[in-house]
């Protein structure tokens, strides 16, 4: 099935979570923080928020500075 990761096409495995998604991305050891069809999804639901052909997943890295 295909998602808009970040607003680009993406195709991912029937059923994936967005685990599965995040666990593709170099995002290890970074803040970030997830929206699913403009829905911040709390890190706690990750494992068990099953993706749907056509969601939009926005992922955004949380960025220090001062």
């Amino acid at each position: 099935m295909n998602i808009q990761l970040n607003g680009e096409n993406t195709p991912v495995d029937d059923g994936a979570t967005l685990t599965d998604v995040i666990n593709n991305l170099p995002l290890q050891g970074s803040r970030y923080a997830v929206e699913v069809n403009e829905e911040l999804v709390p890190r706690s639901e990750h494992d068990r928020y099953h993706l749907k052909e056509g969601d939009s997943v926005e992922i955004v890295q949380a960025i220090g500075g001062g």
